[in-house]
């Protein structure tokens, strides 16, 4: 397994646990209002950006310029924040009333969760590639 590869371990790890936490939590999120749904899509959402923006970094780390990777770095924060601000445009324009803010503010954590994986991920990639 190339060292790209392994690299992407923890982005299936969380979600996969935050998966396995909503399914068993299921009825405690109920009790609190909060849909469950909303929660494994913006899990969902976030593994597929952050595997998108993963890529981008990675290409980037092998250019010589270090100019690029620094780009490539605001690029995929540029990437996520409209990703998820479309998201969420889009929940509020189509669940109307039905409009869920815990679910919301739930993912935002998760989305830092995601942002810290993201972070480790790079560093160590970033120290190996030029340390």
């Amino acid at each position: 397994m190339s060292l790209a590869t392994r690299a992407l371990v923890p982005f299936f790890v969380i979600f996969f646990i935050v998966n396995i936490i909503i399914g068993a939590c299921w009825d405690v999120f109920q009790k609190w209002g909060t849909d469950n749904f909303v929660l494994l899509g913006a899990n969902a959402l976030f593994l597929l950006m952050n595997i998108f923006v993963f890529l981008i970094q990675k290409k980037a780390l092998s250019n010589k310029n270090p100019n690029v990777f620094i780009r490539s770095i605001m690029s995929g924060m540029m990437i996520k924040m409209f990703g998820c601000v479309i998201a969420v445009l889009i929940y509020t324009t189509t669940a109307g009333k039905a409009f869920n803010k815990s679910a919301v503010f739930i993912s935002l954590v998760l989305y830092l969760v995601y942002l810290g994986a993201e972070v480790a991920i790079m560093t160590k990639l970033n120290k190996n590639h030029h340390g």
